[in-house]
């Protein structure tokens, strides 16, 4: 894309007309300079069409106007970019075809995005490794099936996070390797305009834009934008999961996360005392819409023979949507995950409402050797029966099993503090936090 500050790009203007046109633009100007490098136009052609290649001379009136004539934007964009450029408009899209050259803008499109998701994305991997190694050894409960299981700590969990994160991040990157790839053959994608030049061509524009090359650089190349989108439904899906996780830790019974709100931020316009998160809910709503674009991106995959329009205005369509989405949800996770407060004193609380039941698999394990695996399931799991059936409080049920008046008092109660059984939650928080560190400075890098 252009250098302009002037087409300074974000999600709401990716893909307004400005920026498409700008981007086809910008192919046709690279094309001119990738013929004029193999001899196939002269080179001060090629100089002259770059120069006159901008959206500004053109006149976006103008432009538009004769689309509406035309009904063929290239076309129209060819013809006024020929005419500015006086002699060397002979030259304009020389041998290239209407597909290649909208193909190939949205292409330049789709990856100035992914820059800028990524830029997002570090700040956001920066903030979790800070949320994770501050939080490596702050307990909170462990949750399955909505019910406490074990202990964990709050950095662990956020380490989850990461790695998570980290791979939809993996997965959008193996598919750029093979999306970011040149589409341009001519009118079926077999260089019939280039002859035997057509290989080189397609050698020395990919090098212009930076572009991988294709084998058979043909017009129902879809696939390659499909797989994008499909993997950009998977990064909505998993920053989804993350702000539906920390939405429920924030419900007010639970109360272990919080958004820090702004000065002024009104919660109901009836109840006073509401509070609502807002950050959290609009980003689950965005990956909401960003999951659903997967199933009409797997439909516009389904081009047929050597060229179809019909698919190729549905893939516009998706591109259109879920590009900008994806852009804004990288945007919104940096904003949630920075306005994210952590209530350390509520975990504890939450934690010790079951009164040492969350750390009886440490119990069990202590019997293990003495009793059995089995039987030590069994006896803490029965005394557990008693205990809720009984009203007695756990230690007095479990101090009645003989294996485990053996233990003493003593070391019963400290087996059974949650605190002291989180595993190996603060080890991996911590290796997870320098993972995300690296991961920030690979996506700034």
């Amino acid at each position: 894309m252009t250098d302009d500050p002037a087409q300074t790009l974000t999600p709401e203007t990716l893909f307004s007309d400005r920026s498409i046109w700008q981007s086809w633009l910008d192919v046709e100007a690279a094309l001119a300079r990738a013929q004029a490098e193999i001899g196939m136009i002269p080179a001060w052609a090629a100089e002259e069409i770059t120069r006159h290649a901008r959206i500004e001379a053109i006149g976006e009136d103008r432009l538009r106007q004769s689309i509406r004539r035309t009904m063929a934007p290239i076309l129209s964009l060819t013809r006024c970019l020929a005419e500015n450029a006086g002699e060397a408009g002979r030259y304009v899209h020389w041998g290239a075809t209407t597909q290649n050259v909208m193909q190939t803008g949205r292409l330049l499109l789709v990856r100035h995005a992914r820059g800028s998701m990524d830029a997002a994305l570090a700040r956001s991997f920066e903030r979790l490794a800070v949320l994770a190694r501050d939080h490596a050894e702050t307990p909170m409960a462990g949750r399955t099936n909505r019910r406490h299981a074990v202990p964990i700590t709050f950095g662990f969990k956020v380490a989850g996070w990461i790695e998570e994160l980290g791979r939809a991040v993996d997965r959008l990157d193996d598919a750029g390797r093979r999306s970011f790839r040149l589409p341009f053959g001519g009118a079926v994608g077999a260089f019939h305009s280039y002859g035997e030049d057509g290989p080189a061509l397609m050698a020395a524009l990919a090098r212009e834009l930076d572009l991988g090359e294709l084998a058979v650089p043909g017009r129902t190349v879809n696939d390659l934008f499909v797989e994008y989108v499909v993997q950009l439904a998977m990064f909505g899906m998993t920053t989804e999961r993350i702000a539906r996780e920390a939405y429920v830790l924030m419900t007010e019974e639970i109360g272990e996360l919080s958004e820090r709100l702004d000065l002024g931020v009104v919660g109901s316009s009836t109840m006073p005392h509401k509070i609502n998160p807002k950050h959290v809910v609009r980003l689950q709503a965005e990956c909401s819409r960003l999951r659903a674009q997967a199933a009409p991106a797997l439909e516009a995959g389904l081009s047929s023979h050597e060229g179809d329009a019909a698919a190729n205005h549905l893939l516009s369509s998706v591109l259109d949507t879920a590009l900008p989405l994806a852009w804004t949800v990288a945007g919104d996770l940096e904003r949630l995950l920075d306005r994210l407060e952590v209530h350390p004193q509520r975990m504890r609380e939450n934690l010790m409402r079951t009164g040492g039941l969350v750390a009886t698999e440490r119990l069990m394990m202590a019997l293990a050797p003495v009793a059995g695996r089995s039987r030590a399931h069994d006896l803490v799991h029965h005394a557990v029966e008693g205990m809720v059936e009984g009203g007695k409080d756990l230690e007095t049920k479990l101090l009645e099993v003989p294996e485990v008046r053996a233990m003493g008092e003593d070391e019963l109660r400290a087996l059974l503090d949650p605190a002291g059984y989180v595993g190996q939650s603060p080890a991996i928080a911590r290796r997870l936090a320098e993972a995300a560190e690296e991961r920030a400075a690979t996506l700034l890098g």
